[in-house]
């Protein structure tokens, strides 16, 4: 999942080299903190939030066969 975050964030940035993910786990969460170029930020997130929304969809998704809620977070 740690990769399928970054391999969707390289692709929508101009700085690929910056784009790092770290995974913090709770009881029955797991965050994927996606941290990108600061001016790359914009581009993850997009017009109104969508492109992140969509990424956070995507995840979510993926991980229907896990017991435990996904989400993402950009951090700057």
């Amino acid at each position: 999942m740690e990769q399928l975050v970054g391999v969707i964030a390289k692709a929508l940035v101009d700085h690929p080299d910056d784009v790092r993910v770290e995974v913090v786990e709770k009881e029955h969460l797991i965050v994927y903190e996606l941290s990108v170029h600061p001016d790359d930020v914009g581009k993850v997130i997009g017009k109104q939030g969508r492109i992140a929304k969509a990424l956070r969809t995507v995840v979510a998704s993926a991980a229907v066969k896990m017991d435990k809620r996904v989400t993402v977070d950009i951090m700057s």
